[in-house]
């Protein structure tokens, strides 16, 4: 196991430098997806105040007694929505659950009318109340840093910077609240939560709480993740991996036990998933197939390869 500071880039230098500035993230920004999958963002635009009530919040809920939470938990939803209890989503592959609770808040749908079966109601928290409006407001602050990102990506892959813009406007992007409980027995695994890829475009992850994030790097090695203070860590989900040939890298990771000296702590973990709209065609770039790199992926839908990916990891049944 070896520390590894992941590359650091700055979003300012593309929302408000100069040309030149611009197209320096663009770069770095690029490479850094095609080379590792992961990068750190700093001058992000997600206010620090925000996260850090956000995060009280949080706390706040799942410090409520098991009976209390089960009361948001919407089978029927598919942890789409509010509470899913812990130990009900497993890796794909994987028959193990991952050792974790938690809360999805999904998108705030604003000047169309979206189908409810995608787009069911976002559930509010009769005992944290802040929890709800809170999380409203770091879902959009979130999509705003995700849509400057995915801007610098179509540069990036020439497919002009706006690309993106019209698939994740009321995209199905989910806001999530994950705790990982203290450990009071001895696990059957150092795994938290069990290697995986992101099943959307770009995950944005606010510093968690712990330590414990690793990916799995070229050399089938396991680093450790590791964010300068203050930045957001950014990767490519497997959405953006398809719809580039395998151009941008979906990187594998987990999530590993603490030390055992540090087995009485919770994790706490805000990722945001940004996902387009069900309609959005996930087929390969033609910009980046070649006689190299021959079309990896059969033809699908945003929507379809969602609720596949569902399936495999348990939270919805076929």
């Amino acid at each position: 196991m070896s520390l590894n500071t992941i590359p650091v880039v700055d979003l300012s230098e593309f929302t408000s430098g100069n040309n030149e500035s611009k197209q320096k993230f663009v770069y770095e920004l690029g490479r850094a997806f095609e080379e590792v999958g992961f990068v750190s963002v700093k001058n992000h635009g997600v206010p620090p105040q925000l996260i850090d009530e956000y995060y009280d919040a949080v706390k706040k809920f799942f410090a409520m007694s098991r009976e209390e939470k089960k009361k948001y938990e919407k089978v029927e939803l598919a942890g789409q929505r509010g509470y899913t209890s812990f130990g009900k989503e497993t890796a794909k592959g994987y028959d193990a659950p991952d050792l974790k609770e938690f809360w999805q808040m999904g998108q705030i749908v604003e000047g169309e009318v979206m189908p409810a079966a995608d787009y069911p109601d976002n559930i509010a928290v009769d005992e944290v109340p802040e929890f709800y409006e809170l999380g409203q407001k770091l879902f959009k602050s979130f999509e705003g840093s995700a849509r400057e990102l995915l801007r610098a990506i179509a540069i990036h892959l020439g497919i002009g910077e706006f690309y993106f813009d019209k698939h994740i406007n009321n995209g199905n992007s989910i806001l999530r609240a994950i705790h990982y409980p203290p450990i009071i027995s001895e696990p059957k695994s150092a795994v938290r939560a069990e290697q995986h890829e992101d099943i959307n475009l770009i995950t944005l992850l606010v510093g968690a709480s712990a330590e414990g994030l690793q990916l799995l790097n070229r050399q089938k090695e396991w680093l450790d993740i590791t964010a300068p203070e203050g930045c957001l860590v950014v990767n490519v989900g497997d959405m953006l991996q398809r719809l580039t040939n395998n151009k941008l890298k979906s990187t594998t990771h987990r999530v590993v036990n603490p030390p055992r000296e540090k087995w009485h702590t919770s994790r706490f973990s805000i990722p945001f998933f940004t996902h387009p709209r069900s309609e959005m065609r996930l087929d390969c770039l033609p910009s980046c197939v070649s006689a190299n790199h021959p079309i990896a992926y059969t033809p699908i839908s945003a929507g379809e390869y969602l609720n596949e990916r569902l399936v495999e990891i348990g939270l919805k049944k076929k």
